[in-house]
C-alpha cells in the first residue's frame, strides 16, 4: 500500500496540543479541535469519495489517529468513536454488504456518529444487552436503557446503539439501530468528571424511548457469540482504532522522556545531563523497545482488514491481543517516562502527568484483559471442558 500525505499537518497538531491542557483543566469538550478537524474533512476520512469523503484506508486513518493522540489523547479518543462507525460501514461495504451505506452517505454530508453500545456491568459486550429494545408496528424500535462512556456526547448527531428484543415472536434478539439527536427520547447526563480523558466528554446517555426508524435498524442477531459480519466489523474497527490512540500516547511519552533526559542536569554527575546516566538510559531504552513493537502490529492488522485477509478463527484473538498490547504498553511507556522525568510530572500542569491520567482509561475499554485472555485461550486451547 502506498503512503499518503498526512491529513493532519504538523501545524494543526501543534494547535491541538496547545489546547489540550486547557480542556483538561476545565473539563470541557474539545470544541475548537472539533471544528478544525471537521473543516479539515477528518471526520470524512474513511468515507468513499463518491459519498463526499476522502476515501482513506483503515491503515491510513489508524496512522493519523496515532499522530492525533500524540497531540491530544482525549480529542483522539472521542473522534475515534465517529471514525469507528465509518470504519464499520467501510469494512462491510468492502465485503459486499451495503447495509450501512446510509451511514457513509450521511457522514459524507456532515453527520457525526456517536458510539452508544457500552453498558455498566455488561461483560458480554456485543453478545448481550441490558437495554430494552421494543418493536413498533411500523418496524421501528424504541430503546430503553442506560449507555455509559458515550464519547463525543456534545457533538454527535446520530447515535448507534443496541438493545435486547424480548417480545417478538423470534425473540430474544440483539437489535442494532441508529437514532437521531433531534428525535428525542434520551437524556445526556453531564456526569463526566473523571481523572483522565476529560475533553472526550463521554457522558452517560439514558435512553427513554429513543426511536430508530425501520430503515435504520441494521441487525437483529441471536444473543451470544455470532459470526455476523457486523460483529466482526465492530470488533475490528474498534480494537484497531483504539490501539492507534494508545500507540500515540506511548509515542508522545517517549518523546517527552527523551527531551527530559537531555534537559535535566545531574548534580551528582558534575552537571551532565541525565541522558548520560546509565539507569536513565536503560529506562528510555526499555520504553523504546516496548513502543517499537506497536506500530508494525497496528499497521499489519489494519492492512489485513483493508485487504480482506482471511485469518479465520484467529481474527478475534489478534484483534483483542492488539488492543491489550497497545493499552498495556502505553501504560508501561508512560510510567518509564515519568520515572525519567522526575517529580515535576506530579504537578497538574505537566503534560506527562496528564498522559499518566489519560492512559489509565485503556484498562476499561473492551476487550478488557480478562476477556481478551479468555478469547485467546479458547482460540488456542479450545473451550473449557464441562
Amino acid at each position: 500500500m502506498t503512503e499518503h500525505t498526512p491529513l493532519l499537518t504538523d501545524e494543526l497538531l501543534e494547535r491541538i496540543r496547545s489546547r489540550a491542557a486547557g480542556y483538561d483543566a476545565e473539563n470541557a469538550f474539545f470544541l475548537d479541535d472539533f471544528e478544525e478537524l471537521t473543516q479539515r474533512g477528518y471526520l470524512k476520512a474513511l468515507v468513499p469519495e463518491e459519498y463526499g469523503g476522502l476515501g482513506l484506508s483503515l491503515r491510513q486513518v489508524a496512522r493519523e489517529q496515532v499522530r492525533l493522540a500524540g497531540a491530544a489523547p482525549a480529542t483522539a479518543l472521542a473522534i475515534n468513536m465517529h471514525l469507528v462507525w465509518t470504519a464499520v460501514a467501510k469494512v462491510l461495504r468492502d465485503r459486499g454488504d451495503d447495509s450501512l451505506d446510509f451511514l457513509l452517505r450521511e457522514a459524507g454530508a456532515g453527520e457525526v456518529f456517536g458510539f452508544g453500545l457500552s453498558e455498566a456491568g455488561n461483560d458480554l459486550v456485543l453478545f448481550g444487552s441490558t437495554t430494552d429494545a421494543r418493536p413498533e408496528p411500523d418496524g421501528s424500535y424504541r430503546f430503553y436503557g442506560t449507555k455509559i462512556f458515550t464519547s463525543l456526547s456534545p457533538g454527535w448527531t446520530r447515535l448507534g446503539t443496541m438493545g435486547l428484543d424480548t417480545t417478538s415472536a423470534d425473540a430474544p434478539k440483539i437489535v442494532y439501530g441508529f437514532v437521531d439527536r433531534d428525535g428525542g427520547g434520551y437524556e445526556i447526563t453531564e456526569d463526566w468528571d473523571t481523572i483522565g480523558m476529560r475533553a472526550s466528554q463521554s457522558n452517560t446517555t439514558v435512553l427513554d424511548g429513543a426511536q430508530s426508524p425501520a430503515d435504520r435498524i441494521v441487525r437483529r442477531l441471536d444473543p451470544g457469540p455470532n459470526p455476523d459480519s457486523l460483529v466482526f466489523a465492530i470488533f475490528a474497527a474498534f480494537e484497531i482504532l483504539l490501539a492507534a490512540v494508545y500507540t500515540g500516547i506511548g509515542a508522545r511519552a517517549l518523546e517527552l522522556a527523551v527531551a527530559s533526559a537531555h534537559r535535566r542536569k545531574s548534580l551528582k554527575n558534575e552537571g551532565r545531563s541525565y541522558a548520560n546516566d546509565p539507569d536513565i538510559r536503560w529506562r528510555v531504552a526499555d520504553a523504546a523497545i516496548a513502543q517499537d513493537a506497536l506500530l508494525p502490529q497496528l499497521d499489519t492488522l489494519a492492512h489485513d482488514v483493508d485487504t480482506l485477509a482471511d485469518h479465520g478463527a484467529q481474527w478475534f484473538p489478534r484483534l483483542v491481543g492488539l488492543k491489550v498490547r497497545a493499552t498495556e504498553t502505553a501504560r508501561q511507556v508512560v510510567d518509564q517516562a515519568i520515572r525519567v522525568s522526575g517529580g515535576s510530572t506530579y504537578f497538574a500542569g505537566s503534560e506527562l502527568g496528564r498522559l499518566y491520567r489519560d492512559v489509565l482509561a485503556g484498562i476499561f475499554h473492551p476487550s478488557d484483559a480478562e476477556s481478551a485472555h479468555s478469547t485467546v485461550a479458547n482460540a488456542w486451547l479450545g473451550p473449557v471442558e464441562e
